[in-house]
């Protein structure tokens, strides 16, 4: 354990970070497994506004340095194919 007071605000600063971090990712992963059922299931429309909503997380994740926006764009090119081609 930290024994400085800076060390130990940036352990907590820390913690703080992981934990929305990991929520961030949560969210966008859920997000891209619901838009794969929906295209697995066929149903066409449930499928676009999940694809909308999907688009939707995964540009906030980049804003917010969660992931690399060439990252971003592979999978919402991957997802929109998949779309296409259902």
């Amino acid at each position: 354990m930290p024994i400085i007071k800076s060390a130990k605000k940036r352990v907590k600063t820390t913690e703080k970070k992981t934990a929305q971090n990991r929520m961030w990712k949560d969210r966008l992963k859920n997000a891209i497994k619901d838009m794969e059922k929906a295209v697995e299931a066929g149903d066409n429309e449930a499928a676009a506004e999940q694809l909308k909503e999907t688009k939707k997380v995964i540009d906030k994740a980049v804003t917010r340095n969660i992931i690399h926006k060439n990252n971003a764009a592979r999978k919402k090119s991957r997802l929109t194919k998949m779309y296409n081609n259902m």
